[in-house]
């Protein structure tokens, strides 16, 4: 166990080897109980939660989350550190086993927040806010940043920034391998247009090699988080990959986790099913369908039929009174049928 591991709180290393990263409108609790039927051992993250939600509005609403969804973090989002620490205590209270602040985002909206990527103006603030929230958790805080901000792109930016926060208690960074801008750029086309600077992040591996060190920005391949993890990175975070191509979360858990005996999912109708399951819980408790379901559009892509089926479920799932078999339904549409009625026929 390395040095990071022996510190209170922390978890294996191997734990941090591949994650999906917190993604705004996408990472909600239902998209978290899908993701975790196909990979019962990838690392999943909210999307950002304010830190002023938490505290002054419903804290249940947005922290509340199903058991099976574990090992799950949250994000946060703010640049108060009392603020941030007690939306941090209470979200360790709800069994989030890491707490993660966002000095990533570039959307102007957060900025205009003072918080997300302008955070890496002020890293002695951040440390700040790492500090006020590891004096009321037992688990990791850690920071998601990106390698640049604006003009600053200059690998002693970043290290810079790095170094002091890690100086402040820090020693989990999740680093987005691009710059962000501030403004310009949209948070689509900020994913997208600054290049990627893997070398960058390797370099801070090099200067940094007491730090747990995670990737994050445009991996899309299993050699990919390979090269990634043979540079001697401790992690990989996977973004809109994972959201477009679901099933890929299959390949890297049992390419990259260690078995631990719990098995993946046998098909991806399996997967539907269990989703079925999930829906008729939640729908009884006043959830839409649409709420749910729209998580699963990328199930079959790739696969026959998949255009049939992202249709069947956007058309079937837009009814005010949707039922879960719109999913069962939706099967049909990529041969699925004798599964769909082997499930109708138990439910």
């Amino acid at each position: 166990m390395n040095s990071i591991d022996s510190q209170a709180g922390a978890m294996p290393a191997g734990e941090w080897r591949v994650s999906v990263a917190p993604m705004m409108d996408c990472t909600d609790r239902h998209c978290r109980y899908f993701l975790r039927l196909l990979s019962p051992r990838v690392r999943l993250y909210t999307e950002m939660l304010t830190a002023a939600a938490i505290v002054r509005g419903s804290a249940d609403r947005l922290l509340r989350f199903d058991p099976s969804e574990e090992p799950v973090a949250v994000q946060l989002g703010g640049s108060d550190p009392a603020l941030l620490a007690a939306a941090a205590k209470r979200a360790s209270d709800y069994g989030y086993d890491e707490i993660n602040l966002n000095a990533g985002c570039p959307s102007e909206r957060v900025s205009d927040g003072a918080f997300g990527a302008c955070l890496m103006k002020s890293p002695d603030l951040v440390g700040q806010c790492v500090v006020a929230m590891q004096g009321v958790t037992p688990v990791p805080v850690t920071v998601k940043t990106r390698i640049g901000l604006d003009d600053r792109d200059d690998y002693g930016f970043v290290r810079d920034f790095v170094g002091v926060v890690a100086a402040a208690g820090c020693k989990t960074f999740i680093l987005h391998a691009r710059k962000a801008y501030l403004s310009g750029l949209s948070p689509k086309e900020n994913r997208t247009v600054p290049p990627l600077r893997y070398d960058v992040v390797y370099q801070l591996r090099r200067d940094f090699p007491d730090l747990r060190l995670i990737i994050n920005g445009g991996i899309d391949s299993a050699d990919g988080v390979r090269q990634h993890l043979a540079a001697g990175l401790d992690g990989v975070m996977i973004g809109r990959k994972a959201y477009a191509d679901p099933w890929w979360l299959t390949e890297l858990d049992a390419a990259f986790l260690v078995a631990d005996g719990r098995g993946g999912p046998q098909s991806r109708a399996a997967v539907v099913a269990g989703m079925v399951d999930y829906a008729r819980r939640e729908c009884q408790s006043g959830t839409r369908l649409h709420h749910i379901s729209r998580h699963l559009l990328g199930l079959y892509h790739g696969q026959p039929g998949a255009r049939s089926w992202r249709r069947a479920i956007t058309l079937g799932a837009a009814r005010p009174d949707a039922s879960p078999d719109v999913l069962l339904s939706a099967l049909d549409e990529v041969g699925e049928n004798s599964v769909s009625k082997g499930v109708l026929s138990n439910g």
